[in-house]
């Protein structure tokens, strides 16, 4: 087995996102759930580049490192060219959860290198890093407008990692204490060979990590070949940041001629109806949301009481019995924790805050729940969104692995779901994050191409 990149996503949406990157690039890739055995990855041949669909960014230090290392040392088992921890484009994280500092601490641990390099921009998704702020487009891959990060409607009231600098490197500092670099905008749009220059001239200084501006795709081919001169240096390159990182890898790939792009991906039918699987607090979901079943989609709302031991059973129960309803009329439906950031249930859901893992608790909730719904009534078309929920949602849901089959909307691509027994086994799953899409997203979803 031949890996050139093995990458490692802090949540489950998006890792999707690194996947659609690395498929469109042409790279044969599978994303799991876990640490796959060596049973389950011999049943995908030919593989190009593998992933690992992770929880760590719902996740304190301790657990962190606890969930990394393994993880690392099976992909150093596989010596792929590149490792990637691949994070989401608005740089989510905090000292206390999703802390970058600990996964690059145990990327250096494993790979044991001098440098890490970080591209957190990804201008196909509508993120921009200019001298060192990052920008973020209201809605990826939509037509909103652009904020920095700090002044951004939503990730600045995100209820876990509010955005509160837009300056990556002070943002990684209170995280991290090792010394920071960029290459701006400047050295980018300059020779090549300078950028190398300055990057050893940083290396010298003491700085252990090094951060990447980029505003336009045409950009990104030129980070990719720096990528590819520091792999060159080493056995294999630990890297961290956005699918800007695979975008960039596969876009110089491509001008060498080293991967053809793929353009050809299934047609993707009209279904009566979806399920949709949403513990998103985003404004941008909540619109998804409230359009959808203004539009003909039903709705079922958690109540966070479901989150008391007392309710769970019964609660799940009563969600299941409602979607299957739904579906049985022919209607697609819709689970959600929460309609937005202004919804009254966040309030009620504070009262559990001091509980273990919140994300878990309501990931149980939503994929246990569609899981009974699905035994009753089958369909062929799901979506999970929110990304702190995703990965729990899918465990319960028995997903074990995905690849792709269509892209749908940038940053999240259709794909089939391998779930030996369990009734989403074959399914087509879609995962957005929070900030992806305009408000017919679902109806979409429904449509297909």
């Amino acid at each position: 087995m031949n890996i050139q990149i093995a990458f490692y996503g802090d949540d489950f949406t998006g890792s999707t996102d690194a996947l659609e990157s690395l498929s469109k690039a042409g790279l044969k890739t599978v994303l799991f759930l876990d640490i796959p055995t060596p049973e389950l990855l011999g049943q995908f041949k030919d593989i190009d580049a593998i992933g690992i669909a992770g929880l760590t960014r719902a996740m304190a230090p301790k657990e962190m490192e606890a969930e990394l290392l393994p993880a690392f040392e099976a992909f150093k088992n596989l010596a792929p060219k590149y490792v990637h921890y691949k994070v989401c484009s608005t740089f989510d994280s905090s000292v206390e959860i999703g802390n970058l500092g600990t996964a690059i601490d145990c990327g250096k641990r494993t790979f044991g290198q001098t440098i890490v390099p970080i591209l957190v921009a990804a201008p196909h998704l509508g993120r921009y890093s200019a001298f060192g702020n990052l920008y973020a487009r209201m809605g990826a891959g939509s037509k909103g407008d652009i904020y920095r990060l700090d002044r951004h409607p939503s990730m600045s009231k995100h209820p876990t990692t509010p955005a509160d600098e837009s300056d990556l490197k002070l943002h990684l500092s209170k995280q991290y204490g090792g010394k920071s670099g960029l290459i701006d905008l400047v050295d980018i749009d300059g020779e090549i060979d300078k950028v190398s220059q300055k990057i050893d001239h940083l290396i010298s200084e003491g700085t252990k990590v090094i951060f990447f501006d980029a505003m336009y795709e045409s950009q990104l081919a030129k980070i990719g070949e720096t990528f590819e001169r520091l792999a060159s240096k080493t056995e294999t390159l630990f890297s961290l940041g956005s699918s800007g990182i695979a975008k960039a890898l596969g876009n110089f790939w491509a001008e060498q001629g080293i991967f053809k792009e793929k353009i050809n991906w299934e047609i993707i039918k009209s279904e009566n109806a979806i399920i949709v699987l949403s513990g998103s607090c985003s404004p941008i979901t909540g619109e998804q949301i409230t359009w959808a079943v203004e539009n003909g989609f039903d709705e079922v709302e958690v109540d966070p009481d479901v989150l008391d031991p007392k309710n769970t059973a019964s609660r799940i129960a009563d969600y299941a019995s409602k979607m299957a309803a739904s579906l049985l009329k022919g209607k697609s439906v819709i689970l959600h924790t929460c309609k937005g950031p202004n919804d009254p249930r966040l309030a009620k859901t504070k009262i559990y805050a001091s509980d273990e893992n919140i994300a878990s608790k309501f990931g149980k909730v939503l994929g246990t729940a569609a899981r009974k719904a699905l035994e009753k009534v089958p369909i062929s078309r799901l979506v999970i969104a929110g990304g702190d929920t995703s990965g729990y949602v899918a465990k319960n849901l028995g997903i074990e692995a995905v690849e792709m089959i269509a892209p749908i909307f940038p940053g999240a691509p259709l794909c089939v779901a391998y779930a030996s027994n369990s009734p989403v086994n074959k399914m087509q799953i879609n995962l957005k994050g929070g900030q992806v899409g305009d408000e017919t997203y679902f109806e979409l979803l429904r449509q297909g191409n």
